[in-house]
């Protein structure tokens, strides 16, 4: 009887132990990078729906991805959610990830983070965006992580070497960055 209560306790402190670790990790805030500063007056509800990217520095998930997508939705129960979509050219077929959407922060800034993967959150800095929530331009939690977005297919010239400059000033090598074909 001692050994089952020891380690019904045992278990119910681990349990414990672990709802406590999952909470931490679900509602903690992301390090933002010093170089990185979010947009002001930042909402939500504008940049739902569909982005198309432009530009990305590639990581694992995205290697030899094009007409990649993004779009945000608010569920039914109010959670910000973003279903990513792209075309695997080397395994020729389409590939989706899911994922929610948090605030990183004071409401009315584009400091966000994202996960796919339970309770682990990166780091998703709005950092330059149009008024009408047309062109936006993400860094990551380092300098590994960089897109261009936009509502069309492609965007202006003007909007590309904006974006480029800032990001080049910003410590980021955009000579590394993967042209996203939309077409």
């Amino acid at each position: 009887m001692k050994q089952l209560n020891k380690k019904m306790i045992s278990g119910l402190a681990l349990a414990g132990l672990g709802g406590l670790t999952y909470a931490w990790l679900n509602c903690r805030k992301v390090k933002i990078p010093d170089y990185v500063t979010a947009v002001e007056n930042f909402d939500p509800q504008q940049y739902m729906g569909k982005w198309y990217e432009i530009a990305r520095l590639d990581f694992k998930y995205e290697k030899n991805m094009s007409h990649v997508t993004a779009t945000y939705f608010l569920n039914k129960k109010g959670v910000i959610e973003v279903h990513n979509r792209g075309f695997d050219d080397k395994e020729n077929q389409w590939t989706e990830a899911h994922g929610k959407v948090k605030l990183n922060g004071e409401e009315g800034k584009g400091a966000l983070k994202v996960s796919f993967f339970g309770p682990f959150y990166s780091g998703y800095n709005v950092v330059l965006m149009d008024p009408n929530y047309e062109t936006a331009l993400v860094f990551g939690e380092s300098h590994d992580y960089m897109w261009i977005l936009s509502r069309q297919k492609t965007i202006s010239e003007e909007t590309k070497q904006k974006f480029l400059l800032y990001a080049e000033e910003k410590g980021y090598a955009i000579e590394e960055l993967t042209w996203t074909v939309q077409e």
